[in-house]
């Protein structure tokens, strides 16, 4: 119940439309230059090759769950968390941990469609802070981006997998969801 708790602040706080100094973009485990954004204050643009093929494994892992029924029986729940450029927010408690595990994300991200079905379109990961004092290992490369939420004590990285995102894969937000 900790976990969901902390797991719902972090969300909510990332609605928040100004650079917030406590959360911190990471490359890989790297402090980097970055750019303003109105979710996650600080962004790092995306460096190196994409992990295509551990990109392909959440995407097979996570295909059945096109239908948020099926999500909704495996254990997925509706945090109740909609926002801007992201979408709803669907986790699953059991999931988090301190492991990142690529085809067993703690969240799913849906967007409801103009004719009101809900689509999915990315995956997020989420790990506390108390149970890693860094970010955690991730994707291979150096294209993810992990977010540090010192308020909620909570690791955060979104994959857009099944929506393309212009801003990249793992950028928090995407301007075609609404």
């Amino acid at each position: 119940m900790q976990h969901r708790l902390l797991l719902i602040g972090a969300i909510a706080l990332a609605a928040c439309h100004s650079s917030n100094p406590a959360m911190t973009p990471l490359v890989s485990g790297g402090f980097t230059n970055s750019t303003a954004s109105p979710h996650h204050g600080s962004i790092t643009p995306s460096v190196g090759p994409l992990p295509v093929e551990q990109l392909a494994r959440v995407r097979s892992a996570t295909a059945r769950y096109q239908d948020v029924q099926t999500a909704l029986k495996d254990g997925y729940v509706d945090i109740d968390v909609v926002l801007p450029n992201m979408g709803r927010h669907f986790m699953k408690e059991s999931l988090v941990d301190a492991t990142f595990e690529v085809d067993r994300p703690e969240l799913l991200v849906y967007t409801q469609e103009p004719q009101g079905r809900l689509a999915l379109v990315a995956v997020e990961y989420a790990v506390p802070l108390s149970l890693t004092a860094t970010a955690p290992d991730g994707f291979k490369g150096l294209a993810d981006q992990w977010f540090a939420d010192q308020r909620f004590k909570l690791w955060t990285l979104h994959a857009w997998v099944w929506r393309e995102n212009p801003a990249g894969v793992f950028n928090p937000t995407n301007s075609k969801v609404p």
